[in-house]
């Protein structure tokens, strides 16, 4: 495991204390913020690697901060948060995070979800002097940049994931298991709507940069693939 910078974004400051003490005690380096506008202003002036944060936040709400952070930045952002219900996890996921914990948390579960998120992110992040196209659009891995007609797309880390594997086998169908293990690295445990909301907050960005084309087709009884070339 090697080192990172995380930023940790939690008003409560026992918690927040805890939680950078977890993190130290691994062998990150924490920043501790106390309200989505001070994280803000972090995220802003340094780059980290990950980012911890809860959503009942003063100031800017944590999602608020996930949306603002997703429109220029690709890291892992794990939420802790109280707020557990069905519709609060669909929205974050939504909006671009990566990962939820609920609290009460366990300390080796925090510790768990952070150290696969660094893995998965440095995993894709690994350059591969490959381009992949469909069309206009591109995706470049070693820049970890996707483009339609030479304009970048806004992707979070995991929807940049799926993308490169729907690209790098066009003409293969994947299952929500098959996306699920290849892009989280972890065994599915059929939540299949983790996948879709990625899939279809990636499908909303890329009918926004190309409306006149769908790239991502649904493959009914399977899952999803590359859609054939167009014309």
């Amino acid at each position: 495991m090697g080192t990172a910078n995380i930023l940790v974004v939690e008003d409560d400051v026992d918690i927040n204390r805890l939680l950078c003490t977890i993190l130290e005690e691994a062998g990150y380096s924490c920043r501790a913020a106390f309200s989505g506008s001070e994280a803000l202003l972090w995220a802003e002036k340094y780059e980290y690697d990950l980012i911890v944060l809860d959503l009942m936040l003063p100031g800017v709400t944590g999602e608020e901060l996930i949306a603002r952070i997703r429109q220029g930045k690709t890291m892992p952002i794990i939420v802790a948060s109280a707020k557990v219900g069905v519709a609060d996890r669909v929205n974050v996921l939504k909006l671009g995070a990566d990962d939820f914990i609920p609290k009460p948390f366990d300390n080796a579960e925090v510790l768990a979800r952070v150290e696969a998120q660094l893995r998965r992110s440095r995993q894709f992040a690994a350059p591969k002097a490959d381009v992949l196209c469909a069309g206009p659009l591109t995706l470049d891995r070693e820049s970890h940049c996707a483009a339609v007609a030479g304009e970048e797309l806004p992707l979070t880390g995991r929807e940049f994931d799926i993308l490169a594997l729907l690209m790098a086998n066009p003409r293969r169908a994947f299952s929500r298991a098959q996306i699920y293990e290849a892009v989280w690295g972890e065994d599915f445990i059929g939540d299949e709507n983790t996948v879709n909301v990625h899939v279809s907050n990636l499908r909303a960005k890329l009918s926004k940069a190309d409306p006149e084309r769908s790239y991502i087709k649904t493959v009914w009884g399977i899952g999803f693939k590359l859609a054939e070339p167009e014309g």
